[in-house]
């Protein structure tokens, strides 16, 4: 389980949209955000480059911090 801090939300809705980016990135799965803690965790099934994960995160509107 891989675990990043991010910066941004603010809402349920900020929650939602975090989790569907992440859903979004092909071998990502078991995808949890935690709205009070700014935190996203999922599982890798391979290694996910950094920058997709950055890039899919900042398009939604959001900042990996």
């Amino acid at each position: 389980m891989k675990t990043i801090k991010i910066k941004g939300m603010s809402c349920n809705h900020c929650v939602q949209a975090v989790k569907k980016a992440l859903e979004g990135i092909e071998g990502v799965s078991g995808v949890s955000v935690d709205l009070e803690k700014g935190m996203a965790s999922f599982d890798e099934k391979a290694p996910v480059d950094e920058r997709v994960i950055r890039e899919k995160i900042e398009k939604a509107g959001f900042e990996i911090g």
